[in-house]
């Protein structure tokens, strides 16, 4: 196989939630890989960082703090992008968010809301208006995060699970409906990945120290057959896979990167 089909070279990538996590190794992958890079997220501080790290390795990159759940920032942040790059070839939909831990009998709506705003809501509407641009561009890809709780629910962060398999049913239909402009739309489902929003949930730090065999039974991160949580930079192979010509004929999936979770 010719491996310059994975090249990124010339590409211009839009990477939400872009300031640490799965969002910011994708956005250095991706700049390894020959792409410029946008990276979003509503702290700038943080987002400069990374677009700093992005120009050290010779690719362009711009920093744009957007609160993706809001759709007049969604329409700036496009706006923004294609003011400076001319174009948006790749869409990664990594920004997400849990901000709490209950059972689905005590959920407030607000709680709802502020998931379903961010993981889902503005999922949905940034990729409408990024595929805009795509179809008078030619094409490009569109690439969702969701999660393998969209497929094995984890107790207390149901709304989560809920938007996640929600985020597959939305990688299907624009597939289905995109590919007609040549915008191909995938998704990746990755099991546990060290990541602030992994670590935020309760038992996780003494699910950590614990051994195997004494670990609590509550399933606050994804375990397979490696019994181990991921790094981030080990969902980047296939985010660079499903951004590239190399996966020219996938659209409309969902990859589990787990590490064999799903098995258990």
């Amino acid at each position: 196989m010719d491996l310059s089909r994975f090249s990124l070279e010339g590409k211009v990538a839009l990477v939400t939630g872009g300031s640490r996590g799965i969002g910011k190794a994708t956005a250095l992958g991706f700049a390894n890989a020959g792409a410029d890079v946008v990276v979003t997220s509503r702290k700038l501080p943080d987002l400069e960082l990374v677009a700093d790290e992005i120009k050290g390795l010779g690719r362009r990159s711009l920093a744009v703090a957007t609160h993706v759940g809001r759709l007049d920032q969604i329409e700036n942040l496009v706006k923004t992008v294609v003011d400076e790059f001319g174009q948006i070839d790749i869409l990664v939909n990594n920004a997400g968010t849990n901000p709490v831990y209950t059972p689905a009998i005590d959920l407030e709506e607000r709680a709802w809301d502020a998931v379903m705003n961010l993981n889902l809501k503005g999922l949905f509407f940034l990729s409408q208006g990024v595929a805009r641009v795509m179809k008078e561009h030619g094409g490009g890809k569109i690439i969702n995060v969701a999660s393998v709780d969209a497929f094995k629910p984890q107790v207390n962060v149901g709304a989560y699970s809920i938007s996640k398999a929600a985020v597959v049913m939305v990688t299907m239909v624009m597939a289905r409906e995109l590919g007609q402009y040549n915008i191909r739309v995938n998704a990746i489902a990755p099991g546990g990945v060290r990541t602030r929003l992994l670590e935020s949930l309760p038992g996780f730090q003494s699910r950590e120290a614990a051994p195997q065999e004494e670990q609590p039974a509550v399933r606050t991160s994804p375990r397979g057959p490696t019994g181990r949580v991921a790094e981030p930079d080990e969902m980047v192979g296939g985010m660079i896979y499903l951004a590239s010509d190399a996966s020219s004929f996938v659209t409309g999936q969902t990859f589990v990167l787990d590490g064999g979770a799903l098995t258990r």
